[in-house]
């Protein structure tokens, strides 16, 4: 990934999109392992900005409105808790 790029996450029909860029979405996960799966393989280690979408997550498919929120951080722990130092 190039530096300059941003990272875009976003919640759609239950799970959560990644985009590096504008329109150029690079995975979709429904578990907190598949997007700390996504993150690894694109090499997306920084700062990601969400979209509106998962403040309004219950409009995409989740159960509440917090829920893409909450499958993000998990993925993101995840992520971390795996990372090899």
């Amino acid at each position: 990934m190039k530096n300059q790029e941003t990272v875009f996450i976003g919640a759609d029909n239950g799970g959560i999109e990644v985009y590096i860029g504008v329109g150029n979405k690079v995975g979709f996960a429904k578990t907190p392992k598949m997007l700390a799966y996504i993150l690894d393989t694109k090499n997306i280690y920084g700062s990601v900005m969400f979209t509106s979408s998962m403040d309004f997550a219950d409009e995409e498919g989740f159960a509440h409105y917090d829920d893409a929120k909450i499958l993000a951080e998990e993925g993101f722990k995840l992520m971390e808790m795996t990372k090899e130092y």
